[in-house]
C-alpha cells in the first residue's frame, strides 16, 4: 500500500476530497496547487521490475496495451489498473497525461550561470491557460517550495549581470526576450532556510503554470535530484 504525504500547511495549497473536486477548484486568492491525497492499493514496484530500464534518455513510456501484456501477480495487476484509470480520468477531461518510467533525465551541461533542467526549481508556462497535472505511484516524488521562499534567478544581482555580459547588449525588452527564449525566467534560486515540500506518493497534483493573464504565480517545483541506483520513478504527467 502505498500512504499518501500530504504537504504541511501552507496557504497556497488547497486539499482536495475527490477528482471531481480536483478538476472543478480554481487558482484563486493566491492558491497555485491543488493536491488530492491518496492511498493506493496494489504493488507498484512489481510492475517497476519488470520493464526494460536501458534506455537511451532513461525515460519509458507506457501504455495500456504494454502494461496488460506484463506478467503480474494479482497486487501488480490492482497497481495496473489504477494507474490506467487515471489516465482515463484524465483524458476524459480533455488532457494528454503519458505515464512514464524514469530512471534518469538529461542534464543540462551548457555553461551559464542558470541550469535550466528539471533538477532546478522552475515553473512551467504556457502561451494559453493551462495547468500541470502529477502523480508519482514510486519512486522518489517532485517537490515544491512556497512562492516567497523563492527569487528568480534572472532577479538576483550577480545571475543578472552575468546573463547581461552574455547577452552583450542592454537590460532592455530584448534582453527580457533573451530570457525568455532559454527559458532562464522560468528557473528560481532557494531563499536561506527554505524548506521544500514533498508531493508525496500516490496523491494527484494540478498545479499552476506562468502564462498571460495567469490570477495566481506559478507553482515553483522540481524532480527529485536522484542518484544511480535509487529505485525508478513511475510518474504520470499531463
Amino acid at each position: 500500500m502505498n500512504a499518501p504525504s500530504p504537504p504541511s500547511a501552507d496557504p497556497q495549497v488547497r486539499m482536495v476530497n475527490s477528482f471531481e473536486e480536483l478538476v472543478s477548484a480554481t487558482f484563486e486568492n493566491g492558491v497555485n496547487a491543488l493536491c488530492w491525497p491518496r492511498t493506493l492499493p496494489g504493488d507498484y514496484a512489481e510492475i517497476v521490475q519488470h520493464l526494460d530500464h536501458d534506455t537511451s534518455d532513461g525515460v519509458m513510456s507506457l501504455d495500456a496495451d504494454f502494461l496488460r501484456s506484463l506478467p503480474l501477480s494479482p497486487a501488480g495487476k490492482i497497481a495496473m489498473e489504477t494507474m490506467l484509470q487515471d489516465l482515463q480520468l484524465l483524458r476524459d477531461h480533455d488532457l494528454e497525461p503519458i505515464l512514464n518510467c524514469i530512471t534518469a533525465y538529461p542534464r543540462d551541461e551548457e555553461p551559464g550561470p542558470i541550469v535550466t533542467d528539471v533538477f532546478s526549481f522552475h515553473a512551467d508556462s504556457a502561451p494559453v491557460e493551462a495547468d500541470t497535472w502529477l502523480c508519482t505511484y514510486h519512486g522518489a516524488c517532485s517537490e515544491r517550495l512556497p512562492n516567497d521562499q523563492v527569487q528568480r534567478r534572472v532577479d538576483v544581482p550577480d545571475t543578472r549581470a552575468e546573463l547581461l555580459a552574455i547577452y552583450g547588449g542592454a537590460d532592455d525588452e530584448e534582453f527580457e526576450s533573451f530570457l525568455t527564449d532559454h527559458c532562464y525566467d522560468l528557473h528560481y534560486a532557494r531563499s536561506s532556510g527554505s524548506q521544500p515540500q514533498k508531493f508525496g506518493i500516490g496523491n494527484l497534483w494540478r498545479i499552476a503554470v506562468a502564462w498571460p493573464g495567469s490570477p495566481v504565480p506559478p507553482c515553483v517545483h522540481r524532480a527529485p535530484d536522484t542518484l544511480p541506483g535509487d529505485p525508478p520513478r513511475l510518474l504520470l504527467i499531463s
